[in-house]
């Protein structure tokens, strides 16, 4: 079995999805189930999460109906506002839709480097785990020094780095992004995506050989035990076919036991999600 950890949908509005910049005109298109479904199939996967990619509660609902819709979203990684002060009883109501795993915010695009020390975003998370949810952390290398100290403040809360932490893979800028994720390795509650990877490094111009410093890297920190296979499709068609982008991890993890790879490729999503 291979579960995706990592897949988005949007119906394409140029203002609800201006973060898709004039160079990225290949996604500046709907992309929805019925698109991926036979890309998956193709390449034997069984299963995906689709996670938010708008800040809003629309988006939560939206991501929830196409769950509803297709069988093989397995899990949906929604939005909700954490600072609102009547958050616990929107995570109430959200507890009615089985198919919800978990929240994302988009703290990449934040200007505050510290944001996810705000106090009352923190006051947020610590409400998650009540209601068994995960989260994901969505941040860039510069951001990466407030992530250790955050986590810790939760050791019981079930957190997931997104894209690796989005790594500089084209200029091969690795010191700060290496120091701080294996600092937050160190949290036994936190796991990590192979996701992105394609899209951090040159769109045009890369090569196998350009990912697997820091394929070492995580697989070292976290252990193959809190590891989760993901596409990132549709954005990872900027720099490569879902098939290509899925390579790179295939050849870097075919090394490992039938039984590590079941756990890249399935199991560890399985139970961080909680999907069956």
């Amino acid at each position: 079995m291979k579960i995706d950890s990592h897949v988005h949908f949007w119906k394409y509005h140029p203002v609800k999805e201006a973060w898709i910049t004039d160079d990225m005109k290949v996604i500046q298109r709907d992309f929805l189930p019925e698109d991926v479904a036979p890309i998956l199939k193709a390449n034997a996967v069984d299963g995906c999460i689709a996670v938010q990619a708008d800040q809003s509660e629309n988006e939560t609902h939206f991501l929830l109906q196409l769950a509803e819709e297709f069988d093989f979203i397995k899990g949906v990684v929604g939005w909700i506002d954490f600072k609102a002060p009547n958050l616990e009883e929107r995570l109430d109501y959200f507890c009615q839709f089985k198919k919800l795993k978990g929240f994302r915010h988009i703290v990449e695009a934040e200007s505050d480097s510290k944001f996810l020390l705000n106090t009352d975003f923190c006051n947020g998370i610590g409400k998650l785990s009540k209601s068994n949810y995960t989260y994901d952390i969505l941040v860039s290398p510069s951001q990466l020094k407030t992530v250790a100290t955050f986590v810790e403040k939760f050791p019981k809360q079930a957190f997931v780095i997104d894209h690796l932490a989005k790594p500089n893979i084209k200029n091969a800028d690795f010191l700060v992004w290496e120091n701080e994720i294996k600092k937050i390795a160190t949290c036994p509650n936190v796991y990590c995506k192979v996701s992105g990877l394609v899209t951090q490094a040159d769109w045009n111009h890369w090569k196998k050989s350009d990912f697997t410093y820091c394929l070492d890297i995580i697989t070292s920190a976290f252990g193959i035990e809190r590891l989760l296979f993901g596409s990132d499709w549709p954005v990872c068609l900027l720099a490569a076919s879902y098939s290509d982008a899925t390579a790179i991890v295939s050849e870097y993890y075919d090394r490992f036991s039938p039984k590590q790879q079941q756990a890249f490729w399935s199991d560890n999503a399985i139970s961080f999600y909680n999907l069956f």
